[in-house]
């Protein structure tokens, strides 16, 4: 098969398009030909050495990724036979081997794919989408809310202001550039503001003490804006903080207003045995439903780094996906 290696770390041009051999599936796994691969920011920061949440390091040379959707071709011992063709996407937790033409997961960890979803829709909601159940539990909009969504042009941006826009919100979706704010508002923004413009703060000076929600995966001078804006009460939800850097110790917290979203908090909020799996079923049932549509940045496959260029230089909307 093909795949994307990363045999040092460093740059985006490290990762090489490489024939290697076929996975094999063990005991009460798959083999999934893959169709589609979620890329992740976080796959930048590995890529570069920065140890993430993994439990034990990256070791090389890997093959990254951990999103993955495509058909079931090969079952492993012990694994569900009706599996066997089956149109199925899955979170490969913490084990790389996503960006390929072929994945081995345990048979435990698949969805099948909703009918109405295609490959790249379905890696797009069973991480990105899963993340975005997790932030809108700790706060529910409605009719009643002012919502700011930074970053709204990006895979779970344009997700929340979907969500916050059906549940009757009124949405203000920050991105950069009129490209960016015109998909924030196709998703559902009431107002956009382009943040690449040094005078963005004035737009909204008329909210002062007007926004009652803020889903922030950005941090940093954005944040602070924001955070001045909230009416008493007001909740600013943090789930990142990309305007920092991603191997930043932490996010810029306000002292009685913010909370992190990230975290055990956020699997003991799902609930049930598997609260991942909670979420990733809740994901994909919106979307299948129609409540949430994902979007999604396609890349070929071989074409990785320039995927991880762009996602770095914030040249993307919605989801990066790479596609065999």
């Amino acid at each position: 098969m093909h795949a994307i290696r990363l045999h040092a770390f460093g740059p985006a041009d490290h990762l090489t398009y490489e024939q290697v051999e076929d996975p094999r599936p063990g005991p009460g796994q798959v083999r999934i030909a893959v169709r589609a691969a979620g890329v992740h920011l976080l796959d930048t920061a590995l890529r570069e050495g920065v140890q993430g949440p993994a439990p034990t390091p990256v070791t090389l040379p890997t093959i990254p990724g951990r999103e993955v959707a495509g058909v079931v071709d090969t079952l492993g011992p012990g694994a569900p036979p009706h599996l066997l063709g089956k149109r199925v996407v899955a979170h490969l937790g913490f084990v790389p081997g996503g960006y390929a033409e072929l994945a081995v997961t345990d048979a435990d960890r698949l969805h099948e794919i909703p009918q109405r979803l295609d490959f790249a829709e379905a890696v797009t909601m069973i991480g990105t989408g899963r993340t975005a159940m997790g932030i809108v539990q700790f706060a529910e909009p409605g009719p009643d809310d002012l919502v700011a969504v930074p970053a709204a042009a990006g895979g779970i941006g344009t997700l929340l202001v979907q969500y916050a826009a059906r549940a009757g919100a009124t949405v203000i979706g920050l991105a950069g550039g009129p490209a960016k704010t015109a998909h924030a508002a196709a998703a559902g923004a009431h107002l956009t503001v382009d943040y690449t413009d040094p005078h963005w703060p004035e737009q909204l000076a008329a909210h002062r003490g007007a926004l009652t929600l803020v889903y922030d995966g950005v941090g940093g001078d954005v944040a602070r804006t924001l955070v001045d804006l909230l009416a008493p009460g007001g909740r600013h939800l943090v789930f990142g903080w990309s305007a920092q850097g991603i191997g930043s110790d932490g996010p810029h917290l306000v002292d009685g207003v913010s909370t992190s979203v990230l975290g055990p908090e956020m699997l003991k909020r799902a609930g049930g045995p598997n609260p991942l799996r909670t979420l990733e079923r809740r994901a994909l049932t919106q979307a299948a439903e129609g409540r949430l549509t994902p979007a999604v940045h396609r890349f070929p496959l071989a074409e990785a780094a320039a995927a991880h260029r762009a996602l770095e230089s914030r040249g993307t909307t919605g989801k990066v996906v790479l596609e065999p």
